[in-house]
């Protein structure tokens, strides 16, 4: 079984641009127990300019696993790709003498910044909505855990919906029913949409796998998203200076308008 993941994972890996190597874990479960091995096609992807989001493939196989059950379809895999946590702020703007303001805010701690997911078929038919809760899997079984006292704690189900509703609507958060589909009796490939507003760190890729609705085994693999050419100058030079970049900006835009109005101005 090892030489077969092996030989397939090389001819499977493939990823846009497809320039780097293959990357497969070397764990096996050797218990008998089902299990899983993983691999991504590239252990790094560059942003440039130009960039327009991706298709990342998962690819691996379940091992040890019951022939008749994975015939008659009795396996799922569920897989996700978490961008770099970190805190995220939800604010709600009510009138205030007639001006919309920020009135109200929340923090949900460690958050992915951006979650992509596919999964074999619909979660509902994975496994139960606790187990899905208890594992993180999804949207809207994530631990949405805000920081600091909490004044009104009905509002907590209003910031979480806002939260997951900015998310999907900037593209960050996704998923995709029935993106992981077997290949052959134990193999399986999955397919991930990397949204162009990606954010930059070390992402993590997870797998989970099912039988007959139950949580059987999980495996993880690294991705490092990194920027290069100007937009990684430019992005360094705002976190490392910011007060020589604002004057910079500043500067840019006074020539910038200055210039403008040379060219357009009316004899």
């Amino acid at each position: 079984m090892r030489r077969l993941l092996l030989t397939s994972a090389t001819v499977a890996a493939l990823l846009v641009g497809g320039e780097s190597r293959a990357q497969v874990p070397l764990a096996t479960d050797m218990t008998g127990k089902e299990g899983l091995d993983i691999g991504t096609s590239t252990s790094e992807i560059a942003i440039t300019s130009d960039f327009r989001g991706a298709d990342l493939t998962i690819f691996g196989a379940v091992t040890n696993s019951d022939t008749l059950l994975l015939a008659i379809g009795q396996y799922d895999v569920v897989v996700t790709l978490e961008g770099p946590r970190d805190d995220t702020t939800v604010r709600r703007k009510d009138r205030l003498f007639g001006i919309w303001v920020n009135r109200t805010a929340m923090t949900f701690e460690r958050m992915p910044t951006s979650y992509s997911l596919a999964s074999t078929r619909a979660l509902s038919e994975v496994t139960k909505p606790q187990t899905l809760t208890q594992l993180g899997i999804g949207t809207d079984h994530m631990a949405l855990t805000p920081t600091g006292y909490l004044s009104n704690a009905a509002n907590l189900k209003d910031f979480r919906e806002a939260f997951r509703r900015l998310k999907q609507t900037g593209g960050l958060y996704q998923g995709q029913e029935a993106g992981v589909r077997f290949v052959s009796s134990s193999l399986f490939k999955a397919t991930l949409r990397l949204p162009a507003n990606i954010p930059d760190g070390v992402h993590i890729a997870h797998a989970y796998l099912f039988k007959t609705g139950e949580f059987i085994a999980e495996r993880e693999l690294p991705l490092r998203v990194i920027k290069t050419g100007l937009e990684d100058s430019i992005s360094r030079a705002a976190h490392e200076s910011p007060l020589t970049y604002g004057m910079f900006s500043v500067l840019l835009a006074l020539i910038t308008g200055w210039g403008a109005s040379l060219i357009f101005r009316r004899d």
